[in-house]
């Protein structure tokens, strides 16, 4: 399993309930990406980016079969609650937080 516990913390700030598996699942299926810095954090305020987030990971690896429309408002919810974060969000969090949002986290481990 890979090694959450970098981001636990994080992720409880956001969070009523920690899935450390589902975390695990993140941070394993994110992997080399998270030792360079800019990929390591999600620009709310870059398109480009937040489209691949929402086809890569939202359709891609979860699933999600929703409209543009309502996984682009669940991304601007989390960069909204992840305010606080600046241009920092960790890209683990953020990807745990929509995970979250669609009811996944269990998926992700199963």
């Amino acid at each position: 399993m890979a090694d959450a516990s970098a981001y636990a913390e994080n992720i409880k700030k956001y969070t009523k309930v920690y899935n450390q598996a589902a975390a695990e699942k993140i941070v394993g299926h994110l992997g080399i990406a998270l030792r360079n810095k800019d990929s390591s954090i999600v620009a709310c305020t870059d398109s480009g980016e937040l489209d691949r987030v929402r086809e890569k990971w939202c359709r891609g690896k979860l699933g999600l079969a929703q409209k543009q429309q309502e996984l682009d408002a669940a991304m601007q919810a989390v960069c909204e609650k992840m305010k606080a974060e600046g241009g920092q969000k960790s890209r683990v969090t953020f990807y745990y937080l929509l995970a979250e949002h669609f009811g996944k986290l269990d998926a992700l481990v199963g």
